[in-house]
């Protein structure tokens, strides 16, 4: 593991600095555009945009690097990336931001996808699982860090556009300085939606569900803040706490995970964050109650992405793992560009309070349907059960599939040991 670090901290420092650009960029967007007089549908239509060119990134960005390699993708979209941070403040128009987020989407995408596959070779079969557990806390470091950078400066300005800017630029130089290119890029065929409904139709319909959850909290987070008139601390410290509590979360309901029905977990995890949604939803006037409800919502939302992959993987064949990891993320992928859009229609309706009403609402769906799937087969051994891999919503493909080749070396030496 130190070797790992060793040759993996500049890659590591680059996307944290990338992902504290990407979680101020997502905060202040939700924040001006109350000030710019956008209402709720435009901002849930300018978060929904940022998915669809994620989802765009994520099917193409894979060509890109079989054409060009890894270093000059990397270097050309996070040039993107700056260049359209920059560009916001200057076109304060609903279109133009739509057309921004897409573009950002997709280069961070992009970027995540070349970052991920150099974390991989970086990785050995032994170091793999760590690797992917500090990629993680990086990430979420990333995020949290970058909701305090928003109170430096008046968003109404430019210089909060200007430090997401900087920073992603500066993110280039610690990783294209001490990173060779890695070799030819591969990707494994994805299994078709079909034959994986099949085989985990609560992965697949809990996948669709969480891709809306998480979508509605990264995007949508800041603007029902400022709909609701708090003031831009109180904005920092509700969208952080949400990635506070999935930092908290994560690793003890992976503990539990491997040592009980994962869907059952899946059921209770999602009942509960249900039931904070509802908390969330009664109590909007009370600022402490939002942040707790804010804080079990993200501790246990955040975490049902890797749950879900893993009772996914616990229907599967070895061989068929990580053809599945393309799929899951596909159906993420659809829900997370639906759930920011209606977010914000919900919020038209109801109000600001709108936003906890969505996420109680899926949540509770998702751990109905997980009490329901108890019901249709039996569970799986829990000898024969995949090891729980931490992933992030926000990661790309590439990150789940090297999750899923975790979880099948894992699974291969338990079988060589039990022989």
């Amino acid at each position: 593991m130190l070797q790992f670090l060793k040759s993996a901290w500049p890659l590591l420092l680059g996307m944290m600095l990338l992902m504290v650009g990407n979680g101020m960029q997502g905060t202040l967007l939700g924040i001006r555009g109350e000030i710019e007089g956008f209402s709720t549908f435009e901002m849930s239509l300018v978060m929904s945009a940022y998915f669809v060119g994620f989802l765009g990134g994520s099917r193409l960005a894979p060509d890109m690097i079989r054409r060009v390699g890894h270093v000059r993708v990397f270097a050309a979209l996070a040039s993107f990336i700056s260049a359209v941070l920059v560009l916001y403040p200057t076109l304060a128009e609903p279109w133009a931001w739509i057309l921004g987020r897409v573009m950002i989407g997709f280069c961070f995408s992009g970027v995540y996808v070349t970052a991920e596959s150099w974390l991989n070779n970086a990785a050995t079969n032994d170091s793999r699982g760590k690797a992917l557990s500090v990629y993680m806390i990086v990430q979420t470091l990333g995020i949290v860090s970058a909701q305090g950078l928003i109170m430096v400066a008046d968003p109404s300005g430019y210089v909060l556009f200007v430090i997401p800017s900087v920073l992603v630029s500066i993110s280039f130089a610690p990783i294209l300085l001490s990173i060779s290119p890695t070799p030819a890029f591969e990707t494994t065929k994805p299994m078709s939606l079909r034959e994986l409904f099949n085989n985990s139709p609560l992965g697949v319909t809990g996948m669709v569900l969480l891709g809306g959850i998480f979508s509605a909290q990264f995007g949508m987070s800041a603007v029902f803040g400022s709909k609701l008139g708090l003031s831009v601390r109180d904005i920092s410290i509700f969208v952080a706490t949400f990635y506070v509590g999935a930092t908290l979360f994560q690793y003890p309901l992976g503990w539990i995970s491997d040592r009980m029905d994962r869907r059952v977990l899946i059921m209770i995890v999602a009942l509960v964050g249900g039931a904070a949604g509802v908390f969330g939803w009664m109590f909007t006037a009370s600022y402490p109650m939002l942040l707790l409800a804010a804080l079990i919502v993200g501790g246990t939302s955040n975490p049902l992405y890797s749950l879900l992959i893993a009772h996914t993987n616990d229907f599967l064949e070895t061989e068929d793992m990580a053809a599945a990891s393309g799929g899951l993320v596909f159906v993420n992928g659809l829900g997370a560009i639906a759930g920011p859009v209606a977010t914000g229609w919900i919020m038209e309706v109801f109000g600001p309070p709108g936003f906890f009403m969505f996420l109680a609402v899926l949540l509770l769906l998702m751990g109905g349907y997980a009490a329901y799937r108890t019901t249709r087969r039996a569970a799986a051994s829990v000898e024969d059960t995949v090891t729980y891999t931490p992933v992030s919503p926000s990661a790309s493909p590439v990150a789940v599939e090297v999750a899923q080749e975790y979880a099948i070396d894992t699974r291969l030496e338990e079988d060589e040991a039990q022989q």
